[in-house]
């Protein structure tokens, strides 16, 4: 069915989450008791996927999951959630990638991933995805996957003039110069930033100078995420940087709050592709602002109904 037309394509990685809460992170070697477990559904890719479908996005998900009841249950998510499925591969020669997820009481996680399936994706399942990427609006990657397919995923979707949001995440410090020429939007959170110019990203301040580093670099514009400083926006053809401010809120668990924010984003640029980069930042953020006030990761992602009228 690569006949269809989609507003966001997303080449990534799927995860199942598996979430211990805790009254706080442990140290090395030790145990703690936490409080809650449960399993769901991750990974950056599938996630900023499923926010795009939940703010009303066509979605497509090209991605690897194992021969495996994680596997079969993904799909499954996917199809719950309208995704597009006819190119998410399942593969018998690893296990669908996991994360094992601690949160405390503030709000804060530490996460380790074993990727599995994810670094199977191959330019093979590309190759058989490039009708649908000719046809998307928006094509969005991250780094959870090997990174020279993720590259090779941008550089087709520019190729066919189709926009990309790249998302250097998990961040890599020698991350290929390439990403930054193949991303019309450069989109990293202050951490990423850090370790992506070298430089410290503590505030808006901060956050501006690494930006316009990485718009140095080839990049048409780039997002800083600040988490509850809001963002910094720059953009290659003004020399200005812009703050875009968030509404306070209390966060319950932040975990997914930028696939969120990178989900939305995407639906933004295909649906409104006028709008001005700083309102679809803002709105963004609006609706990651909503993610982190319930627990979970897809589980705590608004869906339009939910969402104030004027976001749309």
């Amino acid at each position: 069915m690569t006949e269809k037309a989609f507003d966001v394509m997303v080449v990534g990685s799927c995860m199942t989450d598996m979430v211990s809460q805790t009254p706080r992170l442990p140290k090395a070697g030790e145990t703690i008791h936490g409080f809650k477990f449960f399993i769901g559904f991750g990974g950056k890719g599938a996630n900023q996927c499923i926010q795009a479908a939940r703010l009303g996005a066509r979605t497509t998900m090209v991605c690897k999951v194992g021969k495996d009841v994680f596997g079969d249950n993904y799909i499954q998510n996917f199809k719950d959630n309208g995704v597009h499925t006819d190119f998410v591969g399942q593969t018998p020669d690893a296990a669908t990638g996991t994360a094992s997820i601690i949160v405390n009481n503030a709000g804060e996680n530490a996460i380790v991933i074993v990727a599995g399936a994810n670094m199977l994706l191959d330019s093979v399942d590309l190759q058989e995805a490039l009708p649908a990427i000719t046809r998307s609006k928006v094509l969005v990657c991250q780094l959870e996957i090997n990174p020279q397919i993720s590259l090779q995923a941008l550089r087709m979707a520019q190729k066919n003039k189709v926009k990309t949001i790249f998302n250097p995440a998990p961040a890599s410090p020698d991350l290929d110069p390439e990403f930054y020429t193949a991303s019309d939007v450069f989109c990293c959170n202050e951490s990423e930033a850090e370790m992506l110019t070298g430089s410290v990203v503590t505030n808006v301040e901060e956050a501006r100078g690494a930006a316009q580093e990485l718009l140095k670099r080839g990049c048409k514009s780039v997002i800083i995420t600040l988490g509850p400083q809001g963002c910094v926006v720059v953009q290659a053809q003004e020399s200005t940087s812009k703050h875009v401010p968030t509404t306070a809120v209390k966060a319950i668990d932040t975990t997914g709050a930028g696939d969120s924010f990178i989900g939305a984003l995407a639906f933004y640029m295909a649906h409104y592709p006028t709008m001005a980069l700083e309102e679809m930042t803002y709105r963004a953020n609006q609706v990651a602002g909503v993610s982190v006030q319930a627990v979970g990761t897809q589980t705590s992602f608004p869906i339009r109904a939910g969402l104030p009228a004027d976001l749309f």
